[in-house]
């Protein structure tokens, strides 16, 4: 039954609730001296995905999974890559597909789902050097993809050396998690979104025309987004299969390895089985801690340069 208490109490005094706690270190937080060295892998489908790379000829590596509409350069990684790496280990934080400045080949783009592009990235990155402790993060979104990835051990595999995975802010329950940005003290996240989704739409029209971009202005919520675009260019017939399909809800009791839920519970993009207790009680492998406060990737510290969630999770994976 590892439900775990957690030791995060609260941030500074001025981050008044989970909203704050969400946003100011989204527009605030800035993380010096992280140098990668990028590389460009193909997919199986002839796309290609943007890795980038802090080598340190270790024996243990970090892959890194980002968030909707994020990427390795967004302070969530950029922090988890810079302690890790202080730590001697060597890091991969890969970009989805459009993500970080680069529109892909294909017509897809990237979902909560494509833990495809994760198993290429893992693949490629164990078949370039030998690593003997393999660890996995993934924040928001990535800590979605992360846990389908691992469990779909049974279909796919999943090589011996990853043998513990942390997510953070992960919405284990995709649909529910969807459901809080209909709610109006959600609209501004929503908004942030789907203003960037539509940027990316615009510019897959350029290199496939037949997609229909008129009046992309009367798009108003990220589901209507989903399912004029999202759920038609992956091939699903409505936006529920869509939704359905990405929900890595199902994967979790599939998980063999060990693996760290951390989600607080004034999350405003968390509800419901994005907590899932009752997962916890009955797997000894997953560890779910859910403090009070910490936002949706948030969990400052007063006065450090990491946050909460990135210190817990040097020390869940380990930091010999």
């Amino acid at each position: 039954m590892p439900l775990v208490n957690s030791n995060y109490k609260r941030p500074p005094f001025f981050y008044l609730n989970g909203h704050l706690e969400t946003i100011i270190p989204s527009v605030s937080r800035k993380i010096e001296g992280v140098r990668y060295q990028r590389e460009r892998i193909d997919t199986p489908d002839h796309d290609f995905l943007n890795i980038d790379w802090i080598k340190k000829d270790s024996s243990k590596l970090l892959i890194i999974s980002h968030g909707l509409e994020g990427g390795s350069d967004r302070h969530y990684v950029t922090a988890m890559a810079k302690l890790f790496s202080s730590k001697g280990w060597d890091i991969v934080a890969w970009n989805n597909r459009s993500c970080n400045g680069e529109m892909n080949r294909q017509r897809i783009l990237y979902h909560h789902g494509a833990s495809y592009d994760l198993r290429t990235v893992v693949d490629h990155a164990l078949g370039k050097q030998t690593y003997d402790d393999v660890a996995m993060v993934g924040i928001s979104m990535g800590g979605g993809q992360t846990l389908r990835y691992l469990g779909e051990e049974d279909e796919f595999g999943v090589p011996s050396q990853i043998r513990r995975a942390v997510v953070v802010s992960a919405p284990c329950s995709l649909i529910e998690s969807a459901e809080t940005l209909t709610l109006r003290s959600n609209r501004l996240y929503e908004k942030k979104f789907l203003t960037k989704l539509k940027v990316k739409i615009a510019q897959k029209a350029e290199l496939y025309p037949d997609i229909d971009v008129s009046n992309l202005d009367e798009l108003k919520t990220l589901r209507d987004f989903d399912t004029r675009f999202s759920a038609p260019i992956h091939g699903f017939e409505s936006t529920d299969a869509f939704y359905e399909f990405c929900n890595p809800y199902p994967f979790i009791e599939k998980i063999n390895r060990e693996v760290l839920v951390l989600n607080a519970l004034n999350d405003p993009l968390l509800k419901g089985g994005c907590y899932p207790y009752e997962l916890a009680k009955g797997m000894n492998n997953l560890y779910l801690e859910t403090p009070k406060r910490g936002g949706h990737v948030g969990f400052t510290l007063r006065g450090n340069e990491y946050t909460y969630s990135e210190l817990r999770a040097l020390e869940f994976l380990g930091n010999s």
